[in-house]
């Protein structure tokens, strides 16, 4: 059986008109219209998604600002948990992933700062905590960034899924295939498996990069007799600049990804092993309701 995530927020409310802009990017809709959050996640739900993901990605300083994130971070990750939560319960067997970004910058493991990171990411799990069925640390180009969260998570119970995001283009800073940091991928599943993660994932990159990390992870997961799950979300960007960050502008989309294309992605990564499968920026309900239909009795 393959567990089916729910894809991108941002660019679901960029299409359903919600307030969409920069900086504040997704947190924008939660801050001024959280009713079309809901509706957002009501939809992947909908579209045969078993696990959807708190709308708290952009809740960092990068987005909504240093001073707003001190006086509303904590009340804006709650409102996200309870949010998703709220969604979740119209459709029984639901669960909610409590999303943990990479707060000193996405795409960019040379700005992580652990003393910075720490309590930043203390009120995002604060305020989701109450809400959430697991934690899901998401995009993380380092492991320092997942030693990070599980640092501050340490004792909480529930699944801890680590995912991590990969070169995937001419211009990364590291070879196809390894984190953007230029770290092996055995290195993130030892990692995973140390921290007794439930899941270790792929995320906001390319989907040519995905089928041969799985591989890779399993093939690590079973020499060191890991119980760990694998899964994948990717994205539907181009290859992009080495300068780039996650969220930093409304990247194109490539035409080949429409739901169709993007699913027989989905089948090369559960043939590799994957047993989680969503989608990232720009893979919508309709690219979710595809893999549903075909994938999850796999």
């Amino acid at each position: 059986m393959v567990t089916i995530l729910d894809g991108g927020m941002g660019r679901e409310l960029q299409r359903s008109g919600a307030p969409f802009r920069q900086p504040e990017w997704s947190a924008l809709a939660l801050i001024e219209a959280p009713d079309m959050v809901a509706a957002v996640h009501r939809a992947y739900c909908a579209a045969g998604a078993q696990v959807i993901t708190t709308n708290s990605y952009a809740l960092v300083p990068f987005h909504i600002g240093e001073a707003r994130f001190q006086h509303d971070g904590l009340s804006l990750a709650d409102r996200a948990g309870q949010v998703a939560r709220d969604a979740a319960r119209d459709f029984p067997g639901v669960r909610v992933a409590g999303s943990l970004p990479p707060v000193c910058g996405s795409y960019r493991p040379d700005l992580f700062d652990p003393a910075v990171a720490a309590p930043l990411l203390s009120v995002l799990i604060a305020g989701l905590s109450p809400h959430v069925d697991l934690w899901l640390a998401e995009t993380l180009s380092a492991l320092d960034e997942a030693r990070a969260v599980i640092a501050r998570l340490d004792g909480d119970l529930r699944p801890l899924w680590l995912s991590f995001t990969l070169a995937d283009g001419p211009g990364d800073r590291a070879a196809p295939g390894q984190l953007r940091s230029g770290e092996d991928i055995e290195a993130a599943v030892q990692l995973a498996h140390e921290a007794g993660a439930a899941a270790l994932l792929f995320n906001c990159s390319q989907p040519e990069v995905m089928q041969g990390a799985v591989q890779r992870a399993r093939f690590e997961a079973e020499r060191l007799g890991a119980v760990l799950q694998l899964g994948v979300y990717a994205n539907a960007f181009p290859p992009q600049a080495e300068d780039a960050a996650a969220n930093e502008g409304l990247s194109p989309l490539r035409d080949d990804l429409h739901p169709a294309g993007y699913l027989n992605w989905a089948w090369r990564w559960v043939d590799a092993g994957a047993t989680i499968v969503g989608g990232c920026c720009g893979i919508g309900p309709e690219h979710i309701a595809a893999i549903a239909a075909q994938v999850k009795d796999a």
